[in-house]
């Protein structure tokens, strides 16, 4: 599996149409022979399962007899298969492994920088309770400037009852042509009735990385980051950020990852190799046990001192960065707990044009904590208040300024650290050898 295609973002799903490359991509077979064989589908998505899948025990169930099962029914439509397909990979109880069929698969944004169309939510499944969770809306999407938030509940769909419907049924229902309107009705914690919200549906050009050079308080210079996810393109737009505030003097840097999915699990230990010179970024962990570490390459762009915002919408791809900085003593982390998603999937394209999202692995941070269903507990903890969240809900352009309350409290700390290096001792040269 290239390591391109290994995904660790916090959805199931984006809610919005791409346009996917095909490099890479090879069909292990012709697509015409699956179309007429459809037990060769359901026989290929279960093998792929049995040699992969990060659970030996696949959820307690006896996986052999599972495939006795399917492949002793008889299936008269392509159809009827990728409903057996599914049902069969619902008995693994996780909501991050999926079939998508040729039209999803065809719509999931893996390894592109293709142009998105639609409201800019991704979207994951409770595995308790089977609701539809918002992970977190897109900045400058629709649904961002709606005032979606993380961890909402999304009960209707233009009226219609989500109720016992999949993510996948669920984003078709949420996508639609440019320039129409769909209404979600959401469930919010604290909000005592259900909210509406309607949002005309548009194209989005995704650039993950945005930055600027600031003056604030007693700091003269500062890099301000904001990274909202970890696509193809979000390691070499980081790595130009950092260049250019570094030639601009700043003196410390703040990178916001708050709302944060994920995405790319290469996209972020690539950009963690720009702020770490040594030591370990994380370690993968599959079904045998077998652990792949991954490390700093010596190659770091900066040593001046970091800040990391993060909240509960900053998952998987922005815990592995974030968790690794932390853990190598190279970044303070300020806000609240973040998700809570260790897991590594990838993403195979199956022989009639339909896809296979698996969960291959589990990763640790340079530790070995597990995060999974934990999250990151910051260092320094800064609840927003209710009247802040509405604030900033109600007016984007207000996060990461002086009115967003956890910029404040990170520029404060940021502020400590600048002055604790400016004051540390510097390294005496080594004297020069007598001639």
């Amino acid at each position: 599996m290239s390591r391109s295609k290994l995904v660790i973002g916090a959805t199931a799903v984006m809610v919005a149409t791409v346009t996917l490359t095909g490099a890479g991509i090879h069909w292990s077979k012709g697509q015409a022979f699956f179309q007429e064989s459809p037990k060769e589908l359901i026989d290929e998505v279960w093998q792929i399962i049995d040699r992969t899948y990060v659970d030996a025990t696949f959820n307690q169930v006896d996986w052999q007899a599972v495939r006795l099962d399917y492949l002793n029914r008889s299936y008269s439509t392509q159809e009827e298969a990728y409903g057996a397909i599914r049902e069969m990979l619902k008995q693994l109880e996780d909501p991050y492994t999926r079939f998508m069929d040729p039209q999803e698969f065809k719509d999931m944004q893996i390894d592109t920088s293709g142009e998105l169309t639609g409201v800019g939510i991704q979207l994951s499944q409770d595995e308790e309770t089977n609701e539809l969770i918002v992970v977190s809306p897109i900045e400058d999407t629709p649904a961002f400037k709606a005032g979606i938030l993380s961890k909402d509940v999304i009960t209707k769909i233009d009226g219609q009852s989500t109720e016992g419907m999949n993510v996948n049924d669920a984003v078709q229902l949420i996508r639609g042509p440019v320039n129409s309107t769909v209404v979600l009705t959401i469930r919010r914690e604290g909000e005592p009735q259900e909210l509406e919200f309607s949002m005309v549906r548009e194209r989005i050009e995704i650039h993950p990385v945005r930055y600027e050079y600031r003056s604030e308080g007693d700091i003269p210079g500062l890099g301000y980051i904001r990274l909202t996810q970890f696509s193809a393109n979000a390691a070499q737009e980081m790595q130009e950020a950092i260049e250019d505030l570094t030639q601009q003097g700043v003196q410390g840097f703040v990178l916001d990852l708050r709302s944060n999915p994920g995405g790319l699990l290469y996209a972020s230990i690539d950009i963690a190799r720009m702020w770490l010179d040594e030591g370990t970024i994380v370690s993968t962990v599959d079904r045998r046990g077998v652990v792949d570490e991954e490390k700093a390459n010596g190659k770091a762009i900066t040593d001046l001192p970091l800040v990391i915002l993060v909240d509960g919408g900053s998952a998987s791809a922005s815990e592995i960065l974030s968790g690794a900085l932390q853990d190598q003593h190279r970044a303070t982390l300020v806000g609240t707990q973040t998700f809570g998603k260790g897991l590594v999937q990838s993403v195979r394209p199956l022989g009639d044009g339909s896809g296979l999202a698996v969960t291959i692995a589990k990763y640790l941070t340079p530790s070995g904590r597990d995060i999974n269903k934990e999250g990151i507990t910051p260092d320094e903890v800064f609840n927003l208040e209710e009247a802040d969240r509405d604030r900033l809900g109600e007016n984007r352009d207000l996060i990461g300024t002086l009115e967003d309350p956890q910029y404040k409290k990170a520029l404060e700390v940021l502020q400590q650290e600048v002055t604790a290096q400016a004051s540390a001792p510097k390294p005496k040269p080594s004297p020069s050898p007598s001639p």
